[in-house]
């Protein structure tokens, strides 16, 4: 006579099998998951000096100690490598400048906070490199995957910015006449300047001429009561 305990017991063995093949199966997505994030770390880091096009599975597969398939499988192609680039440096700005800068109130404190947070990472990538500003002049002219990556995330942050503007001036902090485009424009246009002068000409003085621009910008564009 076959007791109900005993017939458990190739239930529970079955049961048991199946959460340990399911665990063992969750660890390597995650081990995956992490070999993907140390690669796109590397690929980062040498985009940022040698730019995007610089970038091949090979390439990567000598930096990371990895072999060229292993590499290869974590993305499948080297456009969907550069585009994996574009999207942690896109994660990592957002964490660094936007989001720091949400947690003020509305208005010029806010404007001022983007603005602060952007020029303290751009400070940061003077001897780096900017991967918005060179993935611009690698694909400005080249239509594809990358290069609507590289404008999503300029054309995201910008809107922020313009965003930005565009409540300063309903806070009451900006004239009524404030053109918003027009001043988002000279404030990215001050980013530009920085990197040409610092990055390129290495012109000393450039990161004091960035801020006192951006106070001659809310000067121009402040509200009387607070110019």
């Amino acid at each position: 006579m076959t007791h109900i305990a005993d017939s458990a017991k190739p239930i529970r063995k079955a049961r048991s099998d199946g959460a340990a093949a399911k665990s063992a199966s969750g660890r390597a997505v995650q081990k995956g998951q992490q070999t993907k994030q140390t690669i796109v770390d590397a690929a980062l880091g040498l985009a940022t000096q040698i730019g995007l096009e610089g970038l091949s599975i090979g390439v990567l597969a000598e930096t990371t100690k990895m072999s060229k398939s292993g590499v290869f499988a974590h993305f499948g192609s080297r456009e969907e490598l550069q585009i994996s680039v574009v999207r942690e440096y896109h994660e990592r700005f957002e964490q660094e400048v936007f989001f720091p800068a949400i947690g003020e109130p509305r208005g010029l404190p806010r404007l001022r906070a983007l603005f602060a947070n952007w020029m303290r990472r751009t400070s940061a990538e003077i001897d780096s490199g900017c991967l918005y500003i060179g993935g611009a002049v690698e694909f400005d002219d080249r239509p594809g995957p990358v290069r609507d990556a590289l404008v999503s995330s300029v054309q995201t942050w910008l809107n922020a910015m313009h965003r930005a503007v565009v409540q300063a001036k309903a806070c009451g902090h900006l004239r009524d006449d404030t053109n918003e485009e027009q001043m988002a424009f000279e404030v990215h246009g001050l980013i530009l300047a920085l990197h040409y002068e610092a990055r390129f000409l290495k012109k000393p003085g450039s990161l004091d001429r960035a801020h006192q621009g951006f106070e001659n910008i809310l000067t121009r564009f402040g509200a009387p009561a607070l110019s």
